[in-house]
């Protein structure tokens, strides 16, 4: 039952769905058995919905948008489903959340808080178990065992344009060990500011914005923490668990800190002094200036 006017070309509604009158719904979607769709919706081009899937006003699925068999919508909330993302079979979406660009949400999983760009989510409560193309198994991380990384100090490239990866110096004897840096040589840029990360609950993220001219070198001194690094094409996440290895992050380069251990603790080292201005806070405005 279609009581909408406002569907796309090509879209394809099937078997006992029903769509009321005040909904939009873009071009070459795929409406699967049994689905339901209210007033206050807005579903994009090339959406796909699954069977057994109510989507309730105040929903937006914008395009691209995949979402499994059986999910459930919370109603009563302003929810926004971002470009490219994906809801899997059987997964709950709590009322007013927002899933961003790219992101993957698991089977089953039950999503209470915002997802952010290209996260990987699961389980109840969902959380951040990795990021869509950064090579999140143990085999693909950068900082693993059998990497390329240097062992008696250097650098190593990195897939992402403006992140190099940097073996310190360290001396070890009976008394105990010893890392260190000089600037414009382990460290490549005049230091202005440090900061210090600890304490922070295993399931929480920090970070998620790029630098429009700040340089930043990131050192994890106790426990480890998986650092995600993205230039707008290349995407790769490192393991930090070693006072004598830095991570160096140019500008324009998206970053993300999560999976820290209860007892990590993180230096990051900057070219300048806090500037407020300086950030870029939304990942869809990342990438418009980096195309640019």
């Amino acid at each position: 039952m279609v009581e909408s006017r406002s569907v796309g070309p090509g879209t394809r509604i099937w078997a006992f769905t029903h769509i009321l009158p005040g909904a939009v719904i873009g071009a070459d979607c795929n409406l699967c058995d049994h689905t339901f769709i209210e007033n206050d919706v807005r579903i994009g081009d090339r959406v796909t919905l699954k069977g057994c899937t109510q989507v309730w006003d105040g929903i937006t699925l914008e395009d691209d948008v995949f979402v499994g068999p059986s999910v459930t919508f919370a109603p009563h909330g302003r929810t926004l489903v971002k470009r490219g993302a994906s809801i899997g079979a059987n997964a709950t979406i709590v009322a007013g959340l927002m899933i961003g660009e790219k992101a993957m949400v698991g089977a089953g999983a039950v999503v209470t808080r915002d997802v952010p760009p290209a996260a990987i989510v699961a389980g109840n409560p969902a959380r951040i178990i990795g990021y869509e193309g950064a090579g999140y198994g143990a085999a693909d991380r950068l900082f693993a065992p059998a990497s390329g990384a240097p062992t008696e100090g250097g650098v190593s490239a990195t897939r992402v344009k403006g992140v190099t990866l940097h073996r310190l110096p360290e001396v070890k004897d009976l008394r105990g060990n010893l890392s260190f840096g000089e600037v414009a040589k382990e460290v490549p840029f005049e230091i202005k500011r440090y900061f210090l990360v600890y304490g922070v609950p295993s399931e929480d993220i920090r970070g998620e914005h790029a630098h429009r001219a700040l340089h930043q070198f990131l050192v994890c001194l106790h426990g480890l923490c998986h650092v995600v690094a993205d230039d707008g094409a290349n995407r790769q996440e490192f393991v930090l668990d070693n006072p004598a290895t830095g991570l160096h992050l140019a500008p324009m380069v998206w970053g993300i800190q999560y999976k820290y251990s209860g007892d990590a603790v993180l230096l990051v080292l900057a070219s300048d002094r806090y500037n407020p201005d300086s950030y870029i806070r939304e990942y869809s405005e990342f990438l418009r200036l980096v195309k640019a």
